[in-house]
């Protein structure tokens, strides 16, 4: 499968300040091309690549006063290959963290997850977080967590996700954040997703159910959307004037000799309809 995405971020910069962005695919998705660019008027900056952990890609610049345009252009062609987790990852995504307080949502996950483990958990959480939370764009707080949007039942993908996260922690199960391209979202935007660890290897969980868990495109991964933020800043003021992100899926070609075959067509690559949400995926 081949996506296309596309990010472009313009800023407003009122001084010098330090610029950490998390905008581009992660390490080890195979990219057929890529392109990134910062720009200010006439001058051109080459940023700085610092690659986490887990695989995410930072790129770091110290910008200076006036207007900075940001843009972001990648073909993915193919899969990512699976890479193998080590038991401090699996025990750091067992903790809580700043947005995902496990421990303050321990009793109720244990008296509503009671005796569920593996898969019958994982569908379990994943479909309370679907039907207990409003999709409400614009009403969440940056600062919202995982018990906030418990106590509001409203939120964003990150909301979700955090919900997810926590609820999956507190019953002994390894989870961690994802930010990512969603091709089909609506509306488009970064997007944001669990993971939960199962048997040896991590599987998506979307409690928005907005896009389709297939066509995902890794950006970051992390504790929760503390570790994933988009762009975060240190020394000076920042306004973001306008963001556009983009995603999609290129409808393979029918091979030569089977002219019969219909290509895979865009909606069906993206259709969140079409994603099965009780089975066990990877992001790929």
């Amino acid at each position: 499968m081949q996506r296309v995405l596309t990010a472009e971020l313009d800023l407003d910069l009122g001084s010098s300040v330090d610029l950490i962005f998390q905008i581009t695919a992660a390490q080890g998705v195979p990219l057929a091309s890529e392109q990134l660019t910062f720009t200010q008027g006439e001058r051109v900056y080459t940023p700085t690549e610092i690659v986490d952990q887990s695989g995410s890609r930072l790129h770091r610049l110290l910008g200076e006063a006036g207007r900075l345009e940001v843009r972001y252009e990648a073909t993915v062609d193919g899969q990512t290959a699976t890479s193998r987790t080590s038991d401090l990852e699996a025990i750091t995504y067992l903790r809580p963290s700043r947005y995902c307080q496990s421990d303050e949502v321990f009793q109720q996950a244990r008296r509503q997850f009671k005796g569920l483990s593996g898969h019958d958990l994982i569908a379990a959480v994943s479909e309370f977080v679907a039907t207990s939370t409003t999709y409400t764009p614009g009403l969440s707080q940056g600062t919202d967590s995982a018990v906030t949007t418990l106590m509001t039942g409203q939120g964003v993908c990150r909301d979700y996700a955090h919900v997810v996260i926590a609820l999956l922690r507190a019953m002994d199960m390894p989870a961690r954040y994802a930010a990512c391209f969603a091709p089909g979202l609506q509306p488009m935007d970064f997007h944001a997703v669990a993971e939960a660890y199962h048997d040896g290897a991590w599987y998506v969980i979307d409690g928005t159910r907005l896009a389709n868990r297939r066509s995902l495109v890794r950006i970051a991964t992390g504790r929760d959307a503390a570790d994933c933020a988009f762009l975060s800043y240190h020394g000076g003021y920042v306004g973001l004037d306008r963001m556009r992100v983009d995603a999609w899926v290129v409808p393979d070609a029918p091979p030569l000799d089977g002219l019969d075959m219909l290509p895979e067509t865009l909606p069906e690559a993206s259709d969140p309809s079409l994603d099965d949400f009780t089975s066990l995926v990877q992001l790929a």
